[in-house]
């Protein structure tokens, strides 16, 4: 019987622990809104993940981990699928750009990361296709499944707790009225000052999610920070502007307006 069904029925977590335990060896395909992943096992270990929206070669993969320069980076995309990564990492390795270790660390944390991403998709049909082998230009790795389902499953215990206190993404959020007193020690994230940038009662919790391209676990758990802070309050739907397509987030507004969230934000932890 084929291996397929569909994520809210037998979750992501559950399929790797089969996997890993079943030694197998093939593609598993799993479809979400749109979104399209494909992850490739050897006897039960991860070899590749890759997503359809994504950039997985080689030079995008070592550019975006600053391993090579803008300039090679962009000399080599000028050649466009002329070269497989196989071939691009023997001729860096050779010409002394980067090591090897240095490719198979950067593919690592990339695999893993796409990997971490589908621990958060609650559904979408999935199929696994036995023997299915990695694309022939990929580098395949070698990489065990234990430590990613111990996390995954940590991740979602995390998920189901945030999803008990963020129920619902199409909420939006403004700027607390009253702060509480830890904000003198306030002392924030790169992904939440990206989430502040966006606070305002036109833009959508989901909206502010695909803005700064964070999935559903991470916009959670940035909100909830936030909200713990009393920096944001959650806006009762009667409160809540018409919302705004992601494109058009905090449009045209009055020169009064025009001064950034941010910078409000810093004035008001300022005058505390």
């Amino acid at each position: 019987m084929a291996l397929q069904g569909n994520l809210r029925d037998f979750p992501f977590a559950q399929l790797l622990n089969l996997v890993n335990l079943a030694r197998k060896t093939g593609m598993l395909e799993i479809i979400q809104r749109g979104e399209t992943a494909h992850v490739y096992f050897r006897d039960g270990r991860l070899a590749c993940a890759l997503t359809a929206n994504e950039d997985s070669s080689l030079a995008s993969v070592l550019y975006q981990n600053q391993r090579i320069s803008p300039n090679l980076y962009r000399a080599i995309k000028s050649k466009g699928g002329a070269i497989w990564d196989k071939e691009l990492g023997l001729q860096l390795i050779n010409a002394g750009f980067v090591s090897r270790e240095t490719i198979l660390n950067s593919l690592q944390q990339h695999h893993v990361a796409i990997v971490r991403r589908l621990f958060t998709w609650q559904e979408g049909v999935f199929r696994f296709i036995p023997n299915e082998p990695p694309p022939e230009d990929k580098i395949a790795l070698n990489m065990d499944l234990e430590n990613l389902i111990m996390e995954g499953s940590r991740h979602i215990q995390e998920m189901e707790l945030l999803m008990d206190e963020i129920p619902n993404l199409d909420v939006s959020l403004r700027f607390s009225d009253r702060p509480e007193n830890n904000l003198r020690k306030v002392n924030l994230t790169v992904e939440e000052w990206k989430v502040v940038s966006f606070v305002n009662p036109k833009n959508s919790v989901r909206q502010i999610a695909q803005a700064t391209t964070m999935d559903d676990l991470q916009i959670r758990r940035v909100v909830y920070g936030l909200l713990q802070a009393g920096l944001v309050e959650v806006l009762k739907p009667e409160q809540v502007a018409r919302p705004l397509p992601v494109t058009t987030l905090l449009p045209n507004q009055t020169k009064e307006e025009q001064r950034s969230l941010v910078n409000r934000l810093i004035n008001r932890i300022r005058g505390l």
